[in-house]
């Protein structure tokens, strides 16, 4: 006679609050994409450093007065860092599907369901709005406040889409609008906070991220 394992109040506890969990937050998201959104930020950077004939806290001209005078590699500084700011955000978009597509995979999870869409909308609603704010920035002239703009837009919507997801990305959400605000206040350094915001504060949470919650699954 095979006898029933019979499962402790623990075990049976955690298996509710797995389920539980499962379905009211996305789970899946990859630790690896907020690393290679931060090095394709920094690589980013980098090509404006380049570009601008600067290097890190290395003056008092400020990159976005030196940046309307420059005309680099056959371009004019718009159309630079238009095509800069697409090449940092389609490299990062990509990693984002490919690392959180294998996380669902492995889990067994669905990576577009109702919970998916719910957590894009909270996401893209802050990021939309800041993108068009930041273009209208851009198109008056006001180039030293785009980098802090971004980096309180985008850690409104990490704060907006925490609700559906991990609460790593609240916190995480929360370094992004102190350091966004901060910077208001130290215009002409706006390009290193962005680099520290967008690179390396994604390098070190998703690296937590990746320890705390991917590592024995790999």
């Amino acid at each position: 006679m095979v006898m029933e394992s019979r499962k402790t109040p623990s075990e049976t506890l955690n298996e509710i609050r797995s389920l539980m969990e499962r379905s009211s937050r996305f789970i899946s998201l990859s630790g690896l994409s907020g690393v290679a959104a931060g090095l394709f930020a920094i690589f980013g950077a980098a090509l404006v450093y380049l570009y601008l004939d600067m290097i890190p806290f290395g003056g008092k001209k400020l990159y976005y007065v030196k940046a309307i005078h420059s005309s680099k590699w056959g371009m004019n500084y718009i159309t630079f860092f238009l095509l800069d700011a697409l090449f940092v955000l389609t490299g990062a978009i990509t990693c984002g599907i490919y690392f959180t597509t294998r996380k669902a995979k492995q889990k067994g999870q669905k990576i577009w369901d109702a919970l998916s869409q719910r957590l894009l909308i909270s996401l893209m609603i802050p990021l939309v709005t800041g993108g068009v704010f930041c273009l209208g920035l851009f198109y008056h002239g006001f180039l030293g406040f785009v980098a802090p703009t971004t980096l309180v837009f985008y850690g409104l919507a990490l704060v907006n889409a925490s609700k559906y997801t991990l609460d790593d990305i609240r916190n995480l959400g929360y370094c992004e609008i102190i350091l966004g605000l901060l910077s208001l206040f130290f215009l002409g350094y706006g390009l290193e906070v962005w680099v520290i915001g967008f690179g390396f504060l994604h390098i070190i949470y998703g690296s937590l991220m990746y320890w705390k919650y991917e590592r024995e699954d790999s």
